[in-house]
């Protein structure tokens, strides 16, 4: 017998895409280009400042190129205009952005079919709200989803693992938790926390961040990729 299911959410990076590939590919093209741009430096070591910086700071922090300068000394940019240098690392990383950002096949052909179902077809991300947002635009999986079920953390001013978060998402599309699905690859942060308030879970394991990492809770299933998911939403819940 079918279970029943009313909704469908997921998680953005390492979920729709590999957004550690992504963030690799951008950084190093970046550090290329300021190299190019004048930077003198050897490019492990110039990539192992960025890497620095990144968890020093944070994948969000605004300043990144300017901190590995400083990192790196003025000797680095002597001969050159300094913002030349940066400038070159941030239009090579956004032009990887135009470039690389995309969803996974299984990912657009599956998204594609869910259209065509009764499902409610959401985002719950973490992470500024202009940046998540940027990329479902470049992801182009837009016409997919249901315009009124995304939801970025800035918003609505609870972040992951906060329980609260999901349990705010439910309220405002008034739906029931043991009647929707997330869809999400970080075990403690989209698996623990939507367990705790009674959703059904997935856990997509491809080779991200956190493809080895465990949480305490365990997912109602765990997937390869997302034409695994269209088995599960057929043979489970009757989805078709």
């Amino acid at each position: 017998m079918s279970k029943p299911l009313d909704a469908i959410f997921f998680d953005i990076d390492d979920t729709l895409f590999s957004t550690s590939v992504f963030a690799d590919k951008a950084r190093r093209g970046a550090v290329d280009a300021m190299i190019r741009a004048g930077l003198r430096a050897e490019r492990p070591d110039a990539m192992r400042e960025l890497d620095e910086v990144i968890a020093e700071f944070s994948s969000n922090y605004s300043g990144h190129f300017d901190k590995v300068i400083d990192r790196l000394g003025p000797e680095s940019t002597e001969g050159h205009n300094r913002a030349v240098i940066v400038a070159a690392g941030v239009v090579a990383y956004h032009a990887t952005k135009w470039r690389e950002l995309k969803v996974h096949d299984d990912v657009y052909e599956v998204l594609k079919w869910m259209a065509t179902t009764p499902l409610i077809r959401g985002i719950i991300s973490a992470g500024i709200t202009i940046k998540q947002a940027e990329k479902l635009v470049r992801l182009e999986i837009l016409e997919f989803l249901t315009p009124s079920a995304i939801f970025f953390t800035d918003q609505v001013g609870f972040s992951k693992p906060n329980p609260k978060l999901y349990r705010r998402v439910l309220q405002r599309m008034k739906l029931t938790a043991g009647r929707c699905l997330y869809v999400g690859d970080n075990p403690t942060h989209d698996i623990d926390p939507c367990n705790a308030e009674g959703w059904i879970t997935a856990r997509i394991r491809r080779s991200g961040r956190h493809a080895q990492e465990e949480g305490a809770t365990q997912p109602a299933y765990e997937i390869p990729d997302f034409r695994e998911l269209r088995k599960v939403l057929q043979s489970d819940f009757g989805i078709k």
